[in-house]
């Protein structure tokens, strides 16, 4: 079995987490990814438990990944960098819509240097409109597509952040759909192309009710989560559906049979009191909830914490979670693909990489530069710290 993206060059300046993670994607699948880093290295190195001096985000985020360290602000790490861009398939970057432009790296300059160039750039609001330059990080997306008031609305408690970086990984997702199409246009033309993907955009379009929104409609809720004997379980459905369910199959009863006057309200309340009661006394164990659901075709899920993920069972047997090279002689956990394929492969297949580990190797596979000239360069700005 091999790798469906085996000879794609890819060269990642993005940092911390939408352009990474796209890059990441790409290394599983089989492309060499090459992590350009400023001497100083990504802040996400920074950020968490570190093993082998290098963090755990970090390290979900790259494993997989070669790694030069070099100054684009430095007259030869410009040049260094447009020498490997004339080399590579793919090009991922999310700075500011304006910072490429700056450095001397903008799409018409490289495209120049290579035609079959993919630049996928990922911004928080995209490029040339008012909020362009903004700073944006997934928690001022969250606010600005709604999905914070939403929230909000559906809990009735005061406006509060998401727990996961959604925006981030939406437009890393949707930067790959962009980036492997035009790939493809590209084996049929030729040309390279531009693909510029926007947190908002990634937001607005994968909010499966946001047609609700732009009607002044207003979505309800649908799925919630109940007491059982078997723990907390969400439920699929609507509670009048659930309720429907456990009235008709198992005759459970809000006891108002002999009210008929009694308000919606209270008719709800009771009927909810009714349903706890069967959940938590009627089944008696976490075998017996889950039998009642599944006769009654409930979808049910377990809420359960992050760490206790790799529990489920088909976690273990999807291999959902691998253990890769912490860099200090021992295993570190993160996410494994997401792909599955019948006759091709996709996996981690190295832990994350040191600043400037490849700086010689790169540059001699890459551009097949001979030591005295990864040496006359290197000795300017390019670093073999290890953090």
């Amino acid at each position: 079995m091999s790798y469906p993206l085996t000879g794609l060059k890819v060269l990642d300046l993005s940092r911390v987490l939408a352009g990474p993670f796209a890059g990441r994607m790409l290394s599983d699948l089989g492309a060499d990814v090459v992590k350009l880093e400023p001497p100083e290295g990504d802040v996400s190195r920074y950020w968490g438990v570190k093993r082998g001096g290098i963090s755990g985000y970090y390290h979900q985020q790259n494993a997989g990944k070669r790694n030069i360290a070099l100054d684009l602000q430095h007259p030869k790490g410009l040049l260094v960098t447009k020498s490997l861009l004339a080399q590579a398939d793919v090009l991922i970057e999310n700075f500011r819509p304006d910072v490429m432009q700056r450095l001397g790296l903008d799409y018409d300059t490289v495209a120049e240097i290579n035609p079959r160039l993919i630049m996928l750039s990922i911004s928080g609001f995209g490029a040339n409109n008012a909020d362009s330059r903004r700073a944006a990080y997934a928690p001022i997306i969250h606010a600005e597509t709604g999905l914070i008031a939403r929230q909000a609305e559906l809990t009735g408690a005061f406006p509060t952040e998401l727990p996961l970086s959604v925006a981030d990984t939406n437009a890393a997702m949707h930067g790959l759909v962009g980036l492997l199409a035009a790939l493809y246009a590209r084996e049929q033309s030729g040309q390279g192309d531009h693909v510029e993907i926007s947190m908002v955009d990634a937001m607005v379009v994968t909010n499966d009710g946001m047609h609700y929104a732009l009607e002044g409609k207003q979505m309800g809720v649908t799925n919630e989560v109940h007491e059982t004997a078997g723990g907390l379980l969400m439920l699929a459905g609507e509670f009048r559906y659930v309720w429907k369910l456990l009235n008709t199959i198992y005759n459970v009863s809000d006891g108002l049979e002999a009210a008929p006057d009694v308000s919606l309200e209270d008719k709800i309340q009771a009927r909810r009191a009714a349903a706890k009661r069967f959940f938590t006394k009627t089944c008696r164990n976490r075998e017996e909830v889950i039998k009642a659901l599944d006769r009654m075709n409930i979808a049910w899920g377990d809420v359960r914490s992050a760490s206790d993920v790799q529990t489920l069972a088909s976690v273990e047997a999807r291999t959902s979670i691998a253990e890769v090279d912490d860099r200090a002689g021992g295993k570190r956990l993160i996410p494994s693909s997401p792909y599955k394929y019948k006759y091709l492969k996709s996996q981690v297949r190295a832990g994350a990489p040191h600043l400037g580990e490849h700086n010689e190797e790169v540059l001699e596979q890459w551009l097949g530069w001979s030591p005295e000239q990864i040496s006359n360069v290197q000795s300017a700005f390019l670093t073999t710290t290890r953090e």
